[in-house]
């Protein structure tokens, strides 16, 4: 099981997860880095218990890789034109993703039709 490294900002999750290079995202899978709070909001600690917490009860993720054919219309989906890029934030169900380390870095696997909304501050959000 991997550390619980910052999570708590863009910055962070990139500099945490390092080179994906070598990870491919199939079908219509999105891989998010999960938003995880810091020790630290404004003056208040967050205790380390409540940190590891948002590790599986996280809501909010950063987009890192998308599937060739995530967000394309279908059969079964339409978009209505909507997507998620690399770098935006996004919020699911945690049920919904898979979850999955790399490089020690917490992340989860999704669906495209399971993203529910795109937020431009992952705090808003718990």
């Amino acid at each position: 099981m991997a550390a619980n490294k910052p999570q708590s900002t863009k910055e962070e999750i990139l500099s945490s997860i390092g080179d994906i290079d070598g990870f491919e995202v199939m079908h219509n899978q999105i891989l998010v880095g999960i938003y995880m709070r810091g020790a630290k909001i404004g003056s208040i600690f967050i205790p380390e218990k409540t940190q590891d917490e948002d590790r599986w009860q996280g809501k909010v993720g950063l987009v890192l890789k998308k599937g060739p054919i995530a967000f394309q219309n279908d059969g079964s989906n339409d978009f209505g034109g909507q997507n998620v890029e690399v770098g935006d934030w996004v919020i699911y169900r945690v049920s919904d993703g898979f979850s999955i380390d790399i490089n020690e870095t917490h992340c989860r696997l999704l669906e495209d039709v399971h993203i529910k909304g795109r937020v431009s501050d992952p705090s808003l959000i718990y």
